[in-house]
């Protein structure tokens, strides 16, 4: 009995008839005309990206590089030559400490008690350095610039709406209001409002606007003439600079007072601690000093008690009286 096909044809006819079967299994059928190798690949093309590898996918690439800490020259990475080189005392401001070459300024610094030199302008003539802990002084540098990021508010511009036929009474709690944001430093944008065809007496929007600007020229100065945007009609007022200088002043004059109220407590507590501390060390002497009067008295009594003892076991007579005497 004779086959028509060899033996390594029966062997690659069954293993692409395996092939075959699990593609139809798996409810994929063989396209006509390809090979199953080219079946599965299409299998495999025609599969969707899953959930999790798109969230992956998503995740890598949202993902940034860490942020570098950008950190100031330091002891040997300045260069050599003269520095004038400073150090903070004990109230926080900088203390000269002169000119002086880098080694020496390294030297003072380990001097000082391990602290670092670390180059603080190096467009001055000499470059000026400052002797510090780095730890301490980053954390004070970034305490300091959050504090002036939250003291200088930046200006604000408020509106004001009305109508061209509003009343006296309604117009002027808009223009309180309106000076209430112009004394606080903030620009106004003042809007007058047309609903329909009131927008065709426009001109008496202008001459409102005109009139509040005239009203409140003495703290206000006007950006420009109104403007017509849609239906409204706007006009931007900004506070005069003696204004904002006041306002400016006002604002470091109440920093100063919850600096002050915060020191006066400090020293409060620390007066407090101390006088605590004080009274603690005198009672602890009071314990260990000896009173000479009370010593005195005890040996008093103990002798009397022995004296007392004696006469007991011996009894009193003057012989005995001559012999312990």
């Amino acid at each position: 009995m004779s086959f028509p096909f060899s033996k390594n044809g029966k062997v690659a006819a069954a293993v692409l008839f395996l092939v075959a079967a699990s593609v139809a299994v798996d409810g994929f059928a063989p396209r006509v005309g390809l090979s199953p190798l080219q079946t599965i690949n299409s299998k495999v093309q025609d599969v969707p990206p899953s959930s999790l590898f798109m969230a992956r996918r998503n995740m890598n690439m949202n993902r940034r590089a860490p942020v570098k800490e950008k950190k100031p020259p330091m002891n040997n990475e300045i260069a050599p030559g003269d520095l004038r080189v400073t150090t903070p005392n004990a109230k926080g401001k900088d203390e000269p400490l002169g000119v002086m070459s880098r080694d020496e300024a390294l030297a003072k610094a380990k001097e000082m008690g391990g602290l670092d030199l670390v180059l603080v302008n190096p467009n001055s003539d000499p470059p000026v350095c400052k002797i510090v802990d780095y730890s301490k002084y980053r954390y004070m540098k970034e305490k300091k610039a959050k504090e002036i990021k939250k003291n200088s508010k930046a200006t604000e511009v408020k509106e004001v709406k009305m109508s061209y036929k509003i009343d006296v009474h309604d117009y002027e709690v808009r223009k309180k209001n309106a000076l209430k944001f112009l004394k606080q430093g903030n620009r106004v944008k003042c809007s007058i409002m047309f609903r329909g065809r009131e927008v065709q007496h426009d001109k008496l929007g202008y001459e409102l606007l005109d009139k509040l600007a005239e009203e409140m020229d003495e703290i206000c100065t006007r950006e420009g003439r109104p403007k017509r945007e849609g239906r409204n009609l706007s006009m931007i007022v900004t506070p005069r600079p003696e204004v904002v200088k006041q306002v400016n002043a006002d604002r470091r004059a109440v920093d100063k007072a919850k600096r002050n109220k915060k020191e006066q407590k400090q020293r409060i507590k620390k007066a407090a601690a101390e006088a605590a501390m004080a009274a603690t060390a005198a009672v602890d002497v009071a314990e260990e000093k000896p009173n000479g009067n009370d010593s005195s008295d005890d040996l008093l009594d103990l002798e009397k008690d022995i004296e007392s003892s004696l006469d007991d076991l011996f009894g009193t007579d003057d012989l005995t009286d001559d012999l312990f005497s």
